[in-house]
């Protein structure tokens, strides 16, 4: 099993920036991938971004690709996400999840470890 813990998240106006971190501990070694996700109030967990540990091959959602920028620190077992030029629409819950899977995915069911989430608030 692996822990993670969120933080970095808070409450920004149009336009500006954040970055999320995630901090991971316990069977790091047994996840191939980490991505992040988001869910709003009323709406389904929706794919952001991923990262693979090994290669570093990252992966967007369209709807953020442009904006945010994902990447790992593997010596603090540590993964960012950048955001930049947020929008109302990027607020949500964001979530840190860990995959073992061999294969690239987008999809939650595909991500056994999750963190507790951090709120991120974009004004307008």
């Amino acid at each position: 099993q692996v822990q993670l813990v969120e933080s970095g998240g808070g409450v920004v106006q149009a336009g500006g920036s954040l970055r999320l971190s995630c901090a991971a501990s316990g069977r790091t070694f047994s996840s191939s991938a980490m991505g992040w996700f988001r869910q709003a109030p009323g709406k389904e967990r929706e794919f952001v971004a991923r990262i693979e540990y090994r290669a570093g091959s990252t992966l967007y959602a369209d709807t953020v690709k442009g904006r945010f920028t994902i990447s790992r620190d593997n010596a603090k077992n540590t993964v960012y996400l950048q955001m930049n030029s947020l929008k109302p629409e990027d607020t949500a819950v964001y979530y840190c999840a860990a995959s073992g899977a061999n294969y690239i995915s987008t999809r939650h069911q595909d991500y056994d470890s999750w963190g507790q989430g951090t709120q991120v608030t974009v004004s307008s």
